[in-house]
């Protein structure tokens, strides 16, 4: 059954000015890529409820999926020096990631092969020469060579070519350590798809972590990614926002089986108002009511001929880069404040804008099927200067706690995030009470929460 008259299914969109036609009149020399449009039909069926509550259903994932894929552990910052050390943990596996004598990065189960016990403590990073076990002493060099076993004399069977630390893959990309358990999986280059052509321009290694935000999620961690993997929910959910951003003329873009993107657009108002609006009423709701730090009290104007969002970029260009000790002028309009969102596969996402410039992941909570835990990076490009900052420490938000808790966030996006993460516990819930089988997905608008669960099935599905 066809959407509309004449129409195949998933060729319906929102009536209007589309996100590429937005852009391209902006008129300036934004990445080809962001409208060029990348996107098929691939189903309606519905998604079984029973993929984000059945306890059977999350063990195949802790089996086949996590088991099996590529996902960041850390960052390089996180291990900057030889003998600098990060675990990461997922489901209820630890991995040690450490930095060698001779630079190179090398990840290994954290645990010890004596007996077991973790040779760091969960959640913990820090700096050390080796790596010893703390309830014997086994101890391996940082290379993973054995090095020392307490009453030698007992272990005659132990020989240290036998008994180094098995190592993971491990690889990196933009300043993030990736890791993966499967010797046997692709090169975390073809994992990455189209992401290393897109962000050329976007190199998230000369980026820092100025803020990390940890936060428990009260539904299962697909859900919680899937909240923003679209713009659909905005006109309900932000209502705050609607004359200040786009929504249901977002733009959904599919690459393969890896990544997707959205991009939404900033300083045009939402297709559900009917009203007209001009430049200067934009630029002043983007503003603020127009009276903005920086401009010395004055309101910032649109010039005849302008618009909202050059202006708003320009400003946005000046104030960001005098707080980062950066020339940013020369970056496109979209780049400056567009949100542009790149899904990887299975629970990451990437934003390369200057006004959104995140990096989430969402990942189990243990073994807890209903719950999540969602980092939070707040990514500030480095300075000309070159000097590289130390990545912020992350602020712990249990289930209950507000985004508004977070000192230096801003209140906005505070509010935001506050607002997303309130549908969880409902959706959560809902899942478990609906008489219905599974949730319906809009064809273009949710496009991408379609890919992941087909992506999923094919990790299920495999030997």
């Amino acid at each position: 059954m066809s959407e509309a008259p004449n129409l195949a299914p998933g060729e319906a969109r929102c009536p209007g000015r589309t996100t590429a036609e937005i852009i391209a009149s902006d008129g300036d020399h934004a990445p080809a890529h962001l409208t060029e449009q990348s996107y098929s039909f691939i189903g309606d069926a519905d998604i079984p409820f029973a993929r984000y509550t059945s306890r059977a259903f999350f063990a195949k994932e802790e089996e086949k999926l996590w088991g099996h894929v590529w996902q960041w552990a850390c960052r390089e910052d996180d291990i900057p020096e030889a003998g600098d050390y990060f675990v990461y943990e997922i489901v209820e596996k630890s991995v040690l990631v450490v930095r060698t004598e001779s630079g190179e990065i090398k990840a290994y189960p954290n645990a010890c092969l004596h007996r077991g016990t973790q040779l760091k403590p969960a959640g913990s990073c820090g700096r050390s020469k080796e790596l010893r076990c703390p309830f014997h002493g086994f101890t391996w060099s940082l290379d993973g060579k054995l090095t020392d076993v307490p009453c030698r004399w007992d272990f005659p069977h132990v020989r240290d070519d036998n008994f180094r630390l098995p190592e993971l893959r491990v690889d990196t990309w933009g300043g993030f350590v990736f890791i993966n358990f499967d010797q046997n999986a692709v090169p975390l280059a073809e994992h990455l798809g189209i992401l290393p052509e897109h962000f050329a321009n976007w190199d998230l290694s000369e980026k820092f972590v100025a803020l990390h935000v940890r936060k428990l999620l009260p539904a299962n961690w697909k859900a919680c990614l899937e909240a923003f993997l679209e713009s659909f929910h905005v006109l309900e959910t932000h209502p705050q926002g609607v004359l200040t951003v786009g929504d249901a003329n977002t733009q959904y873009d599919v690459y393969g089986d890896t990544v997707s993107r959205f991009v939404h657009l900033v300083g045009f108002p939402s297709p559900h108002l009917t009203d007209t609006y001009t430049q200067q009423q934009l630029l002043d709701a983007l503003m603020a009511e127009g009276v903005v730090e920086g401009t010395g009290g004055s309101k910032l104007l649109v010039p005849e001929g302008g618009t909202a969002r050059q202006v708003f970029a320009e400003h946005m260009q000046k104030v960001l880069g005098e707080a980062y000790g950066k020339d940013l002028s020369r970056v496109s309009i979209s780049e400056t404040m567009d949100a542009i969102e790149y899904h990887l596969f299975p629970n990451t996402c990437f934003f390369p804008s200057l006004l959104f410039p995140m990096v989430y992941r969402f990942r189990p909570n243990g073994r807890d099927v209903d719950s999540c835990i969602f980092d939070l990076f707040y990514m500030q490009p480095l300075p000309d200067s070159g000097e590289r900052p130390e990545p912020a420490e992350p602020v712990e938000l249990d289930f209950e706690q507000s985004f508004h808790e977070v000192p230096g966030l801003d209140p906005g996006l505070a509010t935001i995030y506050d607002q997303d993460t309130s549908n969880l516990i409902g959706q959560q819930r809902g899942f478990k009470s609906s008489l219905k089988v599974g949730e319906t997905l809009g064809n273009y608008q949710e496009v991408r929460i379609r890919q992941l669960h087909q992506t999923l099935d094919k990790y299920l599905a495999a030997d």
